[in-house]
C-alpha cells in the first residue's frame, strides 16, 4: 500500500508542477496581450485624431508638403499592420509619432495657428492621449518583461519550449522619436 502512495506521489508531483509552471505561462502572455490592449485603444484614438489635426495645420501652412505627405504615410502603414502586437506594428506607430513630431514643428512656426482654438484642442488631446500611451507603454513592457523572464527561467524554460512559448517584443521608442526627444526644447520668452 506505501509503495502504491509512493508511486502516486511521483507521478503526481512532477506532473502538478508542469501543470502550475503552464499555467502561469500562459497568465503572463494573457496580462502580456492585455496590455497590448491597452495601448490599442490608446493608439487608435491617437490615429482617428491625426486626420483632423492635418487638416487644421495644412489650412495655414499648405506649402509644408512633405510633412502632410510623411503623416499620412504613417498613418497608413498603422492602418496596414494593425491587429498585431508585432514588431511591425510597433515600428509603424514609433513612425507615426516621428511624423507628429514633425508635424508640431511645423506648427511651431505658424503664430495664428498656434493661437487657434481647434488646434489648441487638437494638441490638448492628443498630449493627453500621447501621456496615456506612455503609461500603457511602460505596462506592456513591464508585462513582456515578466513574460520574457519566465519563458527563459530554468525550469520554466523546458515547458515553454514544449508548448511553444517564446520571447516577445518590447515597445520600443524608435530612433526617430529617441532623436527627437533628446533635443533640448526651445524655450522663448
Amino acid at each position: 500500500m506505501n509503495n502504491t502512495w509512493i508511486i502516486v506521489a511521483v507521478i503526481l508531483i512532477p506532473l502538478i508542477f508542469v501543470i502550475m509552471l503552464y499555467n502561469r505561462l500562459v497568465a503572463l502572455r494573457q496580462t502580456r496581450k492585455n496590455a497590448f490592449s491597452d495601448i490599442d485603444v490608446q493608439l487608435k484614438q491617437r490615429f482617428d485624431l491625426v486626420p483632423q489635426l492635418v487638416e487644421t495645420v495644412k489650412g495655414y501652412a499648405s506649402h509644408e508638403k512633405t510633412v502632410f505627405e510623411n503623416v499620412t504615410e504613417a498613418r497608413s502603414r498603422v492602418g496596414r499592420a494593425s491587429g498585431g502586437a508585432g514588431t511591425d506594428r510597433i515600428q509603424a506607430e514609433g513612425m507615426l509619432g516621428s511624423a507628429l513630431m514633425s508635424l508640431f514643428a511645423v506648427a511651431e512656426n505658424y503664430p495664428a495657428l498656434k493661437a487657434d482654438q481647434n488646434f489648441m484642442q487638437l494638441q490638448a488631446e492628443l498630449s493627453d492621449i500621447e501621456n496615456k500611451i506612455a503609461a500603457a507603454r511602460r505596462f506592456f513592457n513591464s508585462a513582456t518583461n515578466e513574460y520574457n523572464t519566465a519563458v527563459q527561467q530554468f525550469p520554466a524554460n523546458l515547458i515553454a519550449g514544449m508548448f511553444g512559448f517564446k520571447e516577445e517584443a518590447f515597445f520600443e521608442v524608435s530612433a526617430e522619436e529617441s532623436a527627437l526627444i533628446q533635443k533640448a526644447p526651445s524655450i522663448k520668452f
